[in-house]
């Protein structure tokens, strides 16, 4: 049984919901709102500067180094469907990522911020070690990895958020970039690698 797509899945509504759902909720616009939400909300403007200071380097920037490889033809699509081409990209985003860090860590950005800058890349970590031979999702990964940290900084509550991370990961199996069990990999990974990294940094 192939872990990869080896065709286009027929256009239904089920399938054009999955593709609403996976381009929705791509790992950049799950940045574009995290960042800024946990910021404002913690901090008010200073941290949404902040927080917009960390989407350059961890939304923005890997967006564009996606694209270029698209123009190039070393990237087939915007979410890098090609295990092999992960391999080559994420070590780019994840430098971008820590120099983020490095720069929030020098100029003593909030606490907060400078955790979950840290915890995205922590999260890119295993995941880049698992793609080395597996195409584990960095959609639910993200997602997952969003909802807890969330929670950690501004309670439970924000555990709302949960059945979101299902929903991402049903996209991906039906658009047949995934099979389920890509799906529950990164969806561990993303809870406990950014979680924890998130809760020790703070």
């Amino acid at each position: 049984m192939t872990t990869e797509a080896e065709a286009a899945p027929t256009s239904t509504g089920r399938t054009a919901w999955a593709r609403r759902i996976t381009d929705g909720l791509e790992p950049k616009n799950v940045i574009l709102v995290l960042l800024p939400l946990l910021g404002g909300l913690r901090y008010g403007w200073t941290g949404i500067g902040w927080a917009l200071f960390a989407v350059l380097f961890a939304a923005v920037v890997p967006t564009l180094i996606i694209r270029q490889g698209m123009r190039k033809g070393t990237v087939a699509d915007r979410h890098v469907g090609q295990r092999k081409r992960r391999m080559t990209v994420f070590p780019l985003i994840m430098g971008s990522v820590l120099l983020s860090f490095a720069v929030m860590i020098g100029l003593d950005a909030p606490a907060d911020l400078t955790a979950l800058v840290l915890a995205m890349f922590a999260s890119l970590v295993p995941i880049l070690v698992i793609t080395a031979w597996w195409k584990v999702s960095v959609h639910t990964a993200v997602a997952t990895g969003a909802v807890v940290c969330l929670a950690i900084a501004l309670g439970p509550l924000w555990l709302l958020l949960s059945p979101l991370v299902p929903l991402i990961g049903w996209s991906r199996v039906v658009l047949r970039d995934h099979t389920t069990a890509q799906t529950v990999v990164g969806t561990v990974v993303g809870a406990l690698t950014a979680g924890l990294t998130f809760w020790l940094a703070r």
